[in-house]
């Protein structure tokens, strides 16, 4: 018996598992593939998923392996006419925004969790689950039936885990096919940055990959088959890719070809009892920005934490509440802005193409905009202050509860806590309320202490050491402080 159940292998699901297994628990990992995927899929992870990395100790030498394609620059015909730079100083972060494939982050991902002892059974469907009020009854396509204390459905948009809890997903449609393909293209193309092409038929967008070759992504709403082979998508991007780009390219070799279609789409809930869904299976968004696989590893990094204090003895199983009340509005925030630039890449008539390059265009090349957008997109921005685990404190005090501690690194939380104060009460206290697993960091900031969470958040500032026992007291024995 395993304490969790992870259903699914992708980035959600092995970082989930990483972060539980790295503070004690017990858990099982399952996916119905057969194997490690090999398609690259999502290829962009912004500073914040290199540091949820960091902190599981699964970052390694990615940074090393990955591409530095830190801008973006827009035609309109064969003009340029944006630019945008990525990797702003101001962020304050030491974690390097990569350009790298999801297969290679998996990798590491598995890497992570052969260390930790874990392991991955492939081949391993769930098609039942039955919960009660000790735990939950999984079961697999092979009839074989599996008890656990809690579940963690991390297996994608059409998650098994989420249907089977009675869990609804609603949303809408947002656009027609896209093209999708990892090519080798011959041509003189810059690749220190990606580029993008406004045309009539449609948006084109490149960027360099490792090992020499290019994302590609098409829109490519009026093909000629709904459902191409191979064949017909190759055919259609050696059509597309001259016609859109004005420049002389040739398709030199093909790594992987797909399509996609762009729905937007949230679950009713992160939970049902001891049932929790994490990345697609709670949410599907447009692939612009990056955001998929990043707002999946900061759903398992929070929740792995949670459910291990919650195992380990040291919380109310109430703190599991706060999984959803600080994730799910992220999600929808994030699906806000991503329907907006898939509205703004598909507009092909009328208004929508005049206000996209007449409008946007010119506003996108201020500087501060895009140092909003490149914030945006970084997801450093994440707080939880509006959570119910933060106090309400002073509007000048920087970092306030809730907000993203800059410079504390993984190293130094080691995936517990940390406590920057030079006082031994203050530390005698955090132990008796959360166990050993809190790193004593003498930086205090302003004259206050600081308790960081295991996802590098604020949990509590201040100086008194009866001030910091009622905070753990009311956090972790009824998820709120408020």
């Amino acid at each position: 018996m395993s304490q969790v159940l992870v259903t699914g292998a992708g980035p959600t699901g092995l970082a989930a598992a990483c972060g539980l297994l790295r503070r004690g628990v017990a858990v099982r990992v399952i996916d119905k593939a057969d194997g490690p995927a090999t398609t690259s899929r999502a290829n962009f992870l912004h500073a914040r998923g290199s540091e949820v990395l960091e902190r599981l100790g699964a970052l390694g030498d990615l940074p090393d392996r990955s591409v530095r394609a830190m801008s973006i620059t827009t035609y309109l015909g064969d003009r340029p006419v944006m630019h945008i730079r990525f990797g702003d100083p101001q962020m304050q972060t030491a974690a390097p925004p990569m350009v790298i494939s999801q297969a290679e982050v998996e990798a590491a991902l598995r890497a992570r969790l052969t260390e930790l002892g874990g392991q991955i059974e492939w081949d391993t469907e769930l098609v039942g689950l039955h919960q009660s009020n000790d735990g939950v009854l999984a079961t697999t396509d092979s009839g074989a039936q599996h008890q656990t204390d809690w579940l963690i459905g991390c297996d994608g948009a059409g998650s098994a885990t989420r249907k089977l809890a009675d869990i609804g997903f609603p949303g809408v449609k947002l656009s027609e096919r896209f093209l999708l393909a990892d090519v080798a293209l011959d041509w003189d193309l810059d690749r220190s940055g990606t580029t993008g092409w406004i045309h009539p038929a449609g948006m084109l967008g490149v960027m360099p990959m490792p090992g020499g070759m290019w994302r590609v992504i098409a829109y490519d709403p009026d093909g000629p088959s709904d459902k191409p082979s191979d064949a017909e998508m190759l055919s259609r991007l050696e059509r597309i890719l001259p016609e859109r780009t004005g420049r002389r390219v040739q398709i030199t070799d093909v790594g992987w070809l797909s399509t996609f279609r762009v729905h937007r789409r949230l679950a009713d809930t992160y939970r049902r009892s001891r049932v929790f869904l994490a990345g697609d299976a709670a949410h599907t968004h447009a692939p612009f920005g990056g955001q998929g696989m990043l707002t999946g590893l900061g759903d398992a990094e929070n929740l792995a934490w949670k459910l291990a204090t919650v195992i380990g003895g040291h919380a109310e199983p109430a703190l599991l509440d706060t999984y959803e009340s600080e994730r799910r509005p992220l999600a929808t925030e994030v699906l806000r802005s991503t329907s907006a630039v898939t509205k703004v890449n598909v507009a092909q008539h009328g208004f929508g193409r005049f206000l996209r390059d007449r409008i946007l265009v010119p506003v996108m090349n201020l500087a501060w905009i895009q140092r909003k957008i490149t914030y945006q997109t970084s997801q450093l921005w994440v707080s939880y202050r509006r959570g119910p685990l933060a106090e309400r404190s002073l509007p000048w005090q920087r970092p306030r509860p809730g907000d993203r501690v800059a410079g504390v690194s993984g190293e130094q939380l080691r995936g517990g806590w940390a406590l920057l104060s030079g006082e031994r009460a203050l530390l005698d206290v955090a132990t008796h309320r959360l166990g050993p697993d809190v790193q004593m960091l003498d930086d205090p900031v302003d004259g206050d202490a600081l308790l960081v969470r295991p996802d590098g958040h604020l949990a509590w500032r201040g100086t008194d050491a009866a001030s910091l026992d009622d905070w753990l007291r009311r956090a972790l024995s009824t998820g709120t402080v408020r």
